[in-house]
């Protein structure tokens, strides 16, 4: 069996004529929205690797061919020079005013005598030293410096909200929005000059907190001895990354295993991936081989001047090298933009490869591979941006390949707080309180899953095309993972499975209903009990009368504190229908109504809203609410007639004859009217009362696929015909006002189709989106078909709804 194996890795590294895949962004660590970390942009070692939000969360890969060095992962971060300290170097006093100065402020030659002096950084948080609370700052910082150096000079700022940076009057950087960290803007030649500088900035609150505070530094030249190696392919599947190299003699495979078989919960749950590294010589001669692993401690902090400490220990045949932050600010923390600095990374190998583990600064640690002369320490307390390294030796490596792997993960020791309640992370309620243990697991687990993985990312090639074709299959692939770890895995105190949601690069809530309800296919198709776990949640809080309204909540806080809705509005019609009809496709993918039945009470007073304001609703917000409030959406509308169907069917189901009757027929009895209301031509209009108008009416999706006959199949044709007119490079625009789209609704609505080829007209703009966009993110779902770039969102778990197609071919629905 192992003579086969070594011929298919063999095999693998002479096809090189294989296309690439292409990815805006490519998953290498993935499993929930805090443990996420991915390859933006093209080659793995021409950036360095990110959080899915953009942030630096580094991972570095060395391979020593001999004596020379190959950089094929990441990219090692630069090492700065302070030229003009920020507060986080150095206390300073600045000058700033609260009100607008005359024109020529930000000169050197302004005299500033007048304003007021204090020190950075200047904000309304703790991290404050100056309290700003006004809508604007105005900030200047006179220094003097000898003739500037040749190196690179980068400005060092930390903004919130909208900010413009001028260096001797010049402008050198100006953006909207904030950012919750330190950044590093390049400055031209020239700007920056020997004497006397001024450094001025305009900071302007829009909404939220404020904060102020810059320097400036110059890039340390790095005298590196390593080579980029050459990559030569890059494969993706549903939970492998696969990158291969060319390192002077010897072929490098590389590949990143998240291991989310969605039908193993307690194994999707156990935050623990795998990077394994295939060498073999390229000119049948044997050459000596140690690979380098490093990974930052920024993986466990929100920001890099976040005080960690590190330590190295041995346990269950494993080397360990752990870090976390100094605070430990248990779920402290809420909101989009935000990693977690909570809880403990780990790297792990197993002790039979007789690996180097060591912990230091990132350079450090490099040059200490180069030279072969490892740090002793075992723990290296209270400083800031370590890494964790790890030099592998493979030894004599020739023709027959030689396999090793690391393993990478995250106890977040509590994972979110529901109704007042931190929850423990899902390995712990299996009694082993010790991370270790689940790390031993994994070692010992690694060749069956990565069985387990191939298979299943062979079959859901197989079955993605069949149901769509090829660039289907290749989105499902690219969208599996990204859906998966946007949420969090978690077991309420009443023992429901919760699958919780974050609504990433949004406004942060979690277990948003309408995101769950776009999310819904895959999980649908691989494991219901999680579409049950996104949902109940919602149900608890109305049956547990802590939500009262007739109609379910929008979410139930903001990403990890989940004590009840924080979105401003609520979202009548959207909710209920959203809760209605999932629960109906529940049904029809367990083949029983039990779970309806369990939350019948509820679901009944959600119809019953429905049954009275759906039909022609009134002006509120629908999913797309980016796109702003509506009255009399018609849309939204067939979302509360197919509800209506869905609730009627699941009566039906559980014998209460009467009200599947009195249901379906208002249902059928909508639909009629919604034909003559939204009827405009050659389609059906955007709103009951705009002629002219048009929308992808992506809700209908569920009345093909429930087989609920409310609609004719001639007023999908007539849609879909008239959808093909619309199309733009990038996919077929949302509705008539813009030409922007949601991807997710395109698949629905292409689900419409009653063929092959009018469904594959619309995925490849689709996937031309994906392919060609300039956004280099994880996949944003709500792009402009006009140029190919996002509007806003990356990352969310949305992109689960493209798989709705294959859902479709799974219930045989033509």
């Amino acid at each position: 069996m192992r003579n086969f194996y070594l011929l298919g890795l063999c095999l693998f590294f002479f096809i090189f004529s294989k296309a690439q895949d292409k990815a805006p962004a490519y998953p290498l660590i993935t499993h929930d929205t805090y443990f996420s970390i991915w390859s933006f942009g093209n080659g793995l070692n021409q950036s360095v690797t990110k959080h899915w939000t953009g942030k630096k969360q580094s991972l570095l890969g060395v391979i020593k061919v001999d004596n020379q060095f190959y950089r094929f992962l990441g990219e090692e971060t630069k090492d700065y020079k302070t030229i003009l300290p920020a507060a986080d170097e150095t206390a300073y006093n600045a000058s700033y005013s609260f009100n607008q100065p005359e024109t020529g402020w930000n000169a050197t030659t302004y005299n500033d005598d007048s304003w007021k002096k204090a020190a950075a950084p200047f904000g309304d948080d703790k991290t404050a030293k100056t309290k700003w609370d006004t809508d604007n700052i105005y900030y200047r910082r006179k220094f003097s410096i000898e003739k500037p150096s040749k190196s690179k000079k980068y400005l060092k700022l930390s903004h919130d909200d909208n900010v413009i940076v001028y260096l001797n009057a010049k402008t050198i950087y100006q953006k909207e929005g904030w950012v919750h960290e330190y950044i590093y803007i390049p400055i031209e030649d020239g700007i920056l000059t020997a004497g006397e500088n001024t450094l001025a900035i305009h900071c302007k609150n829009t909404a939220g907190g404020r904060h102020l505070d810059a320097g400036i530094v110059e890039e340390v030249p790095q005298g590196s001895k390593i080579l980029t190696a050459k990559q030569t392919n890059v494969a993706f599947e549903a939970t492998t990354t696969q990158y291969t190299f060319n390192c002077g003699a010897v072929n490098l495979q590389v590949t990143f295993t998240s291991p989310l078989l969605l039908n193993d919960v307690n194994l999707t749950a156990r935050p623990i991936s795998y990077i394994s590294y295939v060498a073999k010589s390229n000119d049948a001669r044997a050459h000596q081989v140690d690979v380098y692993f490093g990974a930052s401690s920024n993986i466990a902090a929100n920001t890099n001047n976040q005080p960690v400490s590190a330590w190295k220990t041995a346990k269950n045949n494993l080397s360990i090298l752990k870090s976390g932050t100094v605070e430990q600010p248990v779920l402290q923390k809420k909101g989009d933009d935000l990693r977690i600095d909570w809880g403990y990374m780990y790297v792990a190998v197993p002790a039979k490869f007789k690996a180097q583990q060591y912990i230091g600064k990132q350079d450090q640690n490099i040059s200490s591979f180069i030279a072969q002369k490892y740090p002793q320490q075992n723990q290296l307390l209270n400083s800031k941006e370590l890494e964790l390294s790890t030099v592998i030796p493979f030894g004599a490596v020739s023709a027959a390949p030689v396999e090793k792997y690391v393993m990478i993960g995250y106890d977040d020791v509590k994972s979110v707080e529901y109704f007042k309640e931190q929850l423990l992370p899902v390995w712990k309620k299996s009694g082993d309180q010790l991370f270790e243990t689940q790390l031993a697991r994994a070692d010992q687990e690694y060749f069956s899953l990565k069985n387990k993985c191939a298979e299943f990312n062979k079959k859901l090639v197989a079955d993605a095309t069949k149901a769509g074709g090829k660039e289907y299959a290749d989105l499902c692939k690219m969208a599996y993972r990204q859906s998966i770890s946007a949420h969090k895995i978690v077991y309420a105190p009443n023992g429901d499975l919760l699958f919780l949601s974050k609504e990433n690069f949004s406004n942060g809530s979690i277990n948003t209903v309408d995101i769950t309800y776009p999310s819904a296919p895959q999980y649908l198709i691989y494991n219901p009990e999680l579409l049950k776990g996104m949902m109940s949640g919602i149900f608890y809080y109305s049956e547990s009368g802590k939500w009262n309204k007739p109609f379910p909540a929008h979410d139930l806080g903001t990403y990890p504190i989940a004590n009840g809705q924080t979105y401003g509005e609520d979202m009548p019609v959207e909710e209920a229908g959203n809760m209605i009809i999932l629960t109906a496709a529940i049904a029809r993918a367990e083949g029983n109504a039990s779970y309806a039945e369990k939350h019948w009470a509820t679901i009944s007073v959600w119809a019953d809203y429905l049954l009275k304001e759906g039909f022609d609703p009134a002006n509120q917000l629908c999913t797309d609410d980016f796109a702003g409030h509506m009255a009399r959406n018609a849309n939204l509308s067939v979302k509360a007639i197919v509800a209506l169907g869905g609730y009627a069917q699941l009566a039906q189901q559980l014998g209460k004859n009467a009200e599947a009757a009195k249901y379906r027929e208002a249902a059928l009895t909508m639909a009629k009217n919604w034909m003559k209301l939204a009827e405009d031509g050659d389609h059906y209009a955007l709103t009951f009362n705009d002629k002219n108008t048009w929308s992808q009416k992506y809700n209908m999706v569920w009345d093909k696929l429930l087989k609920l006959n409310l609609f004719p199949d001639e007023v999908y044709k007539k849609e879909i015909n008239f959808y093909l007119t619309k199309q733009n490079e990038f996919g077929l625009p949302l509705d008539s006002r813009k030409t922007y789209t949601k991807s997710d609704w395109i698949m629905w609505t292409a689900t419409l189709a009653d063929n092959q080829t009018d469904f594959q007209k619309f995925v490849s703009p689709v996937y031309k989106f994906v392919a060609e966009t300039e956004s280099k993110v994880p996949i944003s779902d709500w792009h402009e078909t006009t140029t190919g770039k996002m509007t806003g969102f990356q990352a969310r778990s949305v992109v689960g709804g493209y798989f709705i197609k294959l859902l479709a071919d799974k219930w045989n629905i033509k």
